[in-house]
């Protein structure tokens, strides 16, 4: 019976996980998958050594802090895994600790693929030869991204992105709004801070306040503000305590991001993969991010390109505005989301190039990071 060891690090890892055990699983269900998983590829079957909260950490001081645990989980996997021998060894997304577990399996001849190759595209391109002694085969979600490691020497697939292949090409506005009980004929901003406390609390009271000045200027606007525990629904709900918030039109819902975003106009989003499901759902969006100045210090160093949301990314120029750290404020935010939607040619423009970036990202994503795998294996 073949083993696949698997390591996620994050929800969107856990996403992409779960798609890929499906896929696998159907065409070779005596597959075992094993490592770190969360809830939905323990749902598909894997099975999760430890909790994947222990590797949701973003930024530098908090990798820092986290740092001692960080190391010790990954010498315990490795042992682990040297000494089950699995017949592949599968890193989902989180680079800085899946490629040093990845380099000492493959020298042990582990097969190592990883899915979702790191932003070396943006910053810190001189990675690509530490990826090529920790990597057998590469799977790329965009598809600008296979030609860097192609003049590498490495082998790589494009498999597209998951999300382009579930979610429709034509969002139903009117649906998501019944099932949410929201008039069809109201101004809808869906709020997204991100996934994790951290980012919560760096983007709660921005996000409330933005709210509080969005709405004393455009009195029929709802806000909806999707988070996926308790733990970030109750951050959020003390930053409307805090601002004396109560009063305004903002629905904290559990969960339920995508319906949120189908049911609004615009969305105001954190930084993360959360921006390219806005796309998909042909949102037009004010993407924003917040985190500890030290962090943001040594970020800026790095010589990212001049825009960090994926949107940006895949278009290659500002096709939504960006509003990150200092920028970041409750005026500006509010003044770039009405700006935005009381301009309808440019609405129609962004969900053009949305659709367009939509097809491109279309590939059954799931069938050809299956098929890559298989070959391996």
């Amino acid at each position: 019976m073949p083993t696949i060891a698997i390591v996620a690090g994050e929800a969107s890892g856990d996403l992409l996980g779960s798609h890929l055990i499906r896929a696998l699983k159907k065409r070779r269900p005596d597959i075992e998958f094993v490592g770190i998983a969360g809830p939905k590829m323990q749902a598909e079957g894997a099975k999760s050594l430890f909790p994947m909260e222990q590797l949701s950490v973003r930024g530098y001081v908090e990798v820092l802090r986290h740092l001692p645990g960080l190391l010790s989980l990954r010498k315990q996997l490795r042992r682990y895994f040297l000494q089950t021998r699995p017949d592949l060894f599968i890193g989902i997304d989180a680079p800085d600790f899946n490629f040093a577990l990845e380099r000492s399996l493959k020298k042990k001849g582990i097969p190592t693929i990883h899915y979702v190759s790191p932003s070396i595209w943006a910053w810190r391109k001189g990675r690509i030869k530490k990826i090529k002694s920790a990597v057998s085969h590469m799977l790329a979600l965009f598809p600008f991204e296979p030609a860097i490691y192609q003049d590498a020497g490495i082998q790589v697939s494009y498999v597209g992105h998951p999300l382009a292949d579930i979610l429709p090409i034509t969002p139903d506005m009117q649906a998501a709004r019944e099932s949410l009980k929201l008039s069809q004929d109201a101004r809808v901003i869906a709020m997204l801070p991100g996934s994790r406390q951290s980012e919560v609390k760096q983007l709660a009271d921005l996000y409330v306040k933005t709210a509080r000045l969005i709405a004393e200027q455009q009195a029929d606007t709802v806000f909806l503000v999707p988070l996926v525990t308790r733990e970030t629904r109750a951050i959020f709900q003390e930053a409307i305590y805090e601002n004396n918030a109560e009063d305004l039109p903002l629905q904290i819902l559990f969960g339920h991001a995508h319906m949120a975003m189908e049911a609004a106009d615009a969305v105001i989003v954190a930084s993360g993969t959360a921006t390219l499901e806005a796309a998909l759902i042909k949102r037009p969006m004010v993407i924003t991010y917040r985190m500890p100045a030290l962090s943001w210090f040594l970020l800026k160093r790095m010589n990212y390109l001049p825009y960090v949301g994926l949107p940006n990314i895949l278009a290659g120029r500002f096709v939504v505005p960006e509003l990150l750290q200092h920028d970041a404020t409750p005026e500006k935010l509010a003044d770039a989301t009405l700006r935005m939607i009381n301009d309808e040619a440019l609405m129609k423009d962004i969900r053009e190039e949305f659709t367009r970036m939509h097809q491109l990202l279309r590939q059954n994503t799931e069938e050809k990071a299956a098929d890559a795998i298989l070959a391996i294996l």
